[in-house]
Parts: structure tokens; C-alpha cells; sequence
């Protein structure tokens, strides 16, 4: 489960980052004319005010392709120089071609090699892991690793204890590989994670798969919609996050004191607020910003990072931690010194 640095030839950073989030806001007011539901009841459940709601013609890999290349302009590379390009959705464009190749096609990166993987809301640092380990093999040299979601399309919109909480939205970085010699910022010194099939059922979208085709009979159901069991996935999303936190800061040599910043991943504010607790650090060395855009799944570490970045609110030479929980169950943490 420990996957520190491996020894090789270089290592891993990233040097851009960026992210894109949909015009149209959807207010907490707003969804109680939808659902029975208060702007109050929300925002003292989860930290969610508002949350951005993709347009009917945008599909993921539109979101995806414009974090991507606000990334590629921060770190100054050209499509051409991208070689691979990993994409974390559970919201694909459809099921293949890949959102992958999608984006590929609409942002010109002829030269790469380009899959989607779903790991729900780890989605990204399973992608960050997985193309870390291409550059760090000398497979590859440059890739865009992208966390993005339309969750709107899998919404029920009567379901007041699940369509309060996600949104629409995408965020991106650029990682190359380095030498090992060279002080690069952005080196992702570690990478934990971790997965148990025994908790399938307690955060899914049941239908529209194998298992379970969308069909005439059951379609007034919404099995293709988010079912969650909220206290399970509560409690079981404190426990791993805070776990995988504590591996990867071993794995990287490192200890809770030398945390400069957590990113956790977005989704609710009592979960955020347990593990600060439980980690030791003080809500200030915590990024949120699930009050705008509440829990857009894989692309919500990658929008806080770049947000964070751009805020000033990480700075050269701290060690930044991200930590995300989801469906699977999955959980994933990542220590980066920026």
C-alpha cells in the first residue's frame, strides 16, 4: 500500500496547474424551489452554498479540456510536448472512445497516449500515482493528468439528501519528469492508496451499466442516478482519509508538523473539519472551497490545488497534503513539496 518514491532516473513534479468551473451558479435557495430543502439546512450540513452546473452542450471533456490548457499555459508546454494525458471521471463523454481522447483531439496533443481511469472521488491522485509512475519509469516525459466531472447528468433531482451536494467542474496539472539533482518545485515525493470492494453499495450509481442496462421497465427509477448511504460513507471516509494521510507522510520521511497545507477533497465541511482535528492542524492549514462548487468528485483536489496556488496561499518549498475519499470505497493521499 506504501508507494514512496520509486528509485529511478527522475522523479516527478508538477509545474502547472489549472481548472475550469462552469459559468451557471446554482444556489442553495435556488434548489429549494426544486426540492424540499433550505439554504440553512444545506450550509449547516455540508458548507455548501452554491455549486456550478455544466450547460447541456458541454460535455466532461469540455470541462476537461480547458482546465488542461490553462494548466499547459501555467507551465509553459505545448500540446505537442504532452505524451500522456490521464483522466479521472466517473461522468465519461460516453463509454469509449475515452474522455481521454477526447481531449486529446481538442486541445492538439498529438504525441500522447491517453486513457480515462475511475476511481470515483480519488479519481486524481489514482491518475497522479498512475502517471507518475510512466515519468518516473522514463516512459514518458510530460503528461496533463485531469480530474473531471459532469455529476449534474447523474443527479436526482428529487433526492434532497444527494442532489445538494455535487456539481460540475474540472481541474488539471502538468508533471514532468526531472532530475533527481535538479531542485524542481512541485515534486510529489509520495503516494498512498487504497481501495475495499466490500463497501460497493454504500456510495454507487447502480444503473446503466453491465449489471444493470437503463431500460423501458426501469427507468422511471433512476438507477443511473447517485444513491449514497450518508453516515456510512461519513464515517468510513474520516477513518481512511486520516489513515492514508499518515502513510504518505511516513512514506515520505515527513511528520504531521511538517504540514504546511491539507487539500482535502471537497465534499462536506464536517468531514474536513474531523480530520483537521484528528491530524493535529488548525482549520488555517486547511483549503476549502466547497462552499462555491460544492463536491465535483475527481476534479475537486485538482481545483482547490490550483486555487491554492493561485491564491498564494501555498508557496515554494511547503509540504502540501492531498487526501481524497470515494466510491469503491477508494481513498488516496499524496504528499507534494511545492
Amino acid at each position: 500500500m506504501l508507494t514512496p518514491n520509486p528509485p529511478s532516473a527522475c522523479v516527478s513534479s508538477i509545474i502547472g496547474t489549472g481548472s475550469y468551473m462552469p459559468e451557471k451558479i446554482l444556489t442553495n435557495d435556488e434548489l429549494s424551489k426544486i426540492v424540499e430543502t433550505s439554504d440553512e439546512w444545506i450550509s449547516s450540513r455540508t458548507g455548501i452554498r452554491e455549486r456550478r452546473i455544466a450547460a447541456d452542450d458541454q460535455a466532461t471533456s469540455d470541462l476537461a479540456s480547458e482546465a488542461a490548457r490553462r494548466a499547459m499555459t501555467a507551465a509553459g508546454v505545448t500540446p505537442e510536448e504532452i505524451d500522456l494525458i490521464v483522466v479521472a471521471t466517473v461522468t465519461p463523454d460516453m463509454f469509449f472512445p475515452s474522455t481521454a481522447c477526447f481531449v486529446q483531439k481538442k486541445i492538439g496533443a498529438t504525441n500522447a497516449v491517453c486513457f480515462d481511469i475511475s476511481a470515483a472521488c480519488s479519481g486524481f491522485l489514482y491518475a497522479l500515482q498512475i502517471a507518475r509512475h510512466f515519468l518516473n519509469a522514463g516512459t514518458r516525459t510530460t503528461a496533463l493528468v485531469i480530474g473531471a466531472e459532469k455529476l449534474s447528468t447523474l443527479i436526482n433531482w428529487k433526492d434532497r439528501n444527494t442532489c445538494v451536494l455535487f456539481g460540475d467542474g474540472a481541474g488539471a496539472v502538468v508533471i514532468r519528469a526531472e532530475d533527481p539533482g535538479k531542485d524542481a518545485p512541485g515534486r510529489v515525493l509520495s503516494t498512498v492508496m487504497g481501495s475495499d470492494g466490500t463497501l460497493t453499495d454504500v456510495l454507487k450509481v447502480p444503473g446503466g451499466g453491465s449489471a444493470c442496462p437503463i431500460t423501458a421497465e426501469n427507468v422511471a427509477s433512476r438507477p443511473n442516478t447517485i444513491h449514497m448511504e450518508g453516515r456510512e460513507t461519513f464515517k468510513h471516509a474520516v477513518t481512511r482519509m486520516c489513515k492514508a494521510s499518515e502513510q504518505a507522510l511516513e512514506a515520505a520521511g515527513l511528520t504531521k508538523s511538517d504540514i504546511d497545507m491539507v487539500i482535502p477533497h471537497q465534499a462536506n465541511a464536517r468531514i474536513i473539519s474531523a480530520i483537521a482535528d484528528r491530524l493535529g492542524l488548525p482549520m488555517e492549514k486547511t483549503f476549502m472551497n466547497l462552499d462555491k462548487y460544492g463536491n465535483t468528485s475527481a476534479a475537486t483536489i485538482p481545483v482547490a490545488l490550483d486555487e491554492a496556488h493561485r491564491q498564494g496561499k501555498i508557496k515554494r518549498g511547503d509540504v502540501v497534503l492531498l487526501v481524497a475519499f470515494g466510491g469503491g470505497f477508494t481513498w488516496a493521499s499524496s504528499v507534494v513539496r511545492w
